[in-house]
């Protein structure tokens, strides 16, 4: 039996993506590798509202918890006090909202330190069409979607891969489906789970580039842009319909937790 990351009422089936929007505290300019440094604060925020929930978390090996780079406008000679930024983070169980939240209003009115620049909490958006990165949905939902033979994904942050012990950037089909297959079948109930899939998808066009996401052991590499997959075979278009819905919230590839893989259904 798979262990639940917390106990009642049972909400693992729902799916959340919140936004939470950050102001300067002051002049001056910060680092570029705050990847590191977001994970933290998240975990801390989890470990306010539960410690046990922090705990298993921070030592599982599929993340619950997909965390973007910090984004807004970094003005060239600095950013001044009240400049606004933001980033989202994605739960792929939904037994983790509640020590989440929980730990975020403990440290609302407290300022926010990422690798020593202060910034305040300025706003924190979880209800759906509130901003345009935040949704709410079950596991249910998301596989009632109908299946479609050609699905366009969207690569927003770098995107990478591991194949047969190195570092691939481009993203393959099997690569990426194989991605989204071993989250969802980690996470989804059992009754949503997917048999084993020998990936027969083609790429019929793309615009991609690649891009570095500077983090704290150097540069990571990864393929941003666009991509137009088809499956041919009915059983295969479907369940890859159902995990490019999935995406959104799970992210595809490698570090996900730290920035990378952010991906959207379409443009």
């Amino acid at each position: 039996m798979e262990q639940k990351i917390s106990s009642q009422p049972d909400t693992s089936s729902n799916l959340h993506s919140l936004v939470v929007e950050l102001a300067a505290a002051e002049r001056g300019k910060f680092s570029p590798t705050l990847s590191r440094a977001l994970h933290a604060l998240v975990l801390r925020w989890l470990h306010l509202g539960s410690p046990e929930v922090a705990e298993f978390v921070h030592n599982t090996q599929t993340s619950p918890i997909g965390i973007s780079r910090l984004l807004g406008n970094r003005r060239p000679k600095g950013t001044q006090p009240g400049d606004i930024f933001y980033f989202r983070i994605s739960l792929l169980d939904g037994n983790l909202i509640a020590p989440l939240l929980k730990g975020l209003e403990q440290q609302e009115r407290q300022p926010v330190i990422l690798a020593k620049f202060p910034f305040i909490i300025r706003n924190i958006y979880t209800l759906p069409g509130t901003h345009p990165l935040v949704e709410a949905t079950n596991y249910g939902a998301i596989s009632k979607n109908s299946n479609s033979t050609d699905i366009q994904l969207t690569f927003f942050s770098p995107t990478s891969f591991k194949q047969l012990q190195n570092i691939q950037t481009f993203p393959l089909p099997e690569l990426v489906f194989n991605s989204l297959h071993r989250r969802w079948n980690h996470f989804a109930p059992n009754e949503y789970k997917f048999p084993p899939v020998e990936w027969r998808g083609l790429v019929s066009a793309y615009e991609l580039k690649t891009h570095a996401l500077r983090m704290e052991g150097g540069a990571e590499i990864g393929a941003q842009g666009w991509v137009l997959y088809r499956f041919r075979d009915e059983e295969q278009a479907k369940i890859a319909s159902v995990l490019a819905h999935f995406a959104f919230f799970s992210g595809v590839g490698r570090k996900t937790s730290m920035g990378m893989g952010q991906t959207r259904i379409g443009g």
